[in-house]
């Protein structure tokens, strides 16, 4: 993940209207350790009521709560609400679910021009990543992609060139039917 921070890190630490989300936070990898890192704003998003309460109290403790939130809601519905559509710098994905889906929710929260940083797992080959992430279905969303690091250090970068209201779909939906299949 230090190479996705290092990616995204020169936007958020010199615009102080920057703000980051981290997808599927679980236990707050990443999103904890750049709230310790970052003066920018942050949201933390589970659906998971444990995990949020966990992640509540971690915010909490670190004394961030007044620049980092902790929002409870399915990723497709909360990429719908006005407040934070289309309003992150950059949105990071740890393990949130396969490339489409998390292609597709990441797409509805991040601003104009902002990156999409998802770490992957380790791939053995370039071939492997290009199958992973479908070029064509990536243009649909309003994605292009910046790079994709194959190895130990698995990571692919994305920038929001388009814009769709169409994205995501409704909820549970982008799982059921993703756009592609990796």
């Amino acid at each position: 993940m230090a190479a996705v921070v290092e990616a995204i890190e020169p936007a958020l630490t010199t615009d102080p209207a920057a703000a980051y989300l981290d997808l599927g936070s679980g236990a707050g990898l990443p999103g904890l350790y750049l709230a310790t890192r970052w003066r920018s704003r942050g949201a933390l998003l589970d659906s998971n009521r444990r995990r949020c309460a966990f992640l509540r109290d971690a915010v909490a403790a670190l004394d961030v709560a007044d620049r980092v939130e902790v929002v409870e809601a399915r990723a497709e519905v909360a990429a719908r609400e006005i407040r934070l559509r289309g309003s992150f710098t950059a949105v990071l994905a740890r393990s949130f679910a396969g490339p489409a889906v998390t292609a597709e929710c990441a797409t509805g929260f991040l601003a104009p021009g902002g990156i999409l940083a998802v770490s992957d797992p380790p791939l053995s080959t370039p071939m492997d990543a290009a199958a992973r992430w479908d070029a064509e279905g990536l243009a649909g969303l309003g994605l292009e992609q910046l790079e994709v690091v194959t190895g130990a250090r698995a990571m692919a970068l994305f920038r929001k060139v388009g814009e769709s209201h169409r994205w995501p779909r409704r909820d549970g939906l982008p799982a059921k039917r993703p756009l592609w299949r990796a």
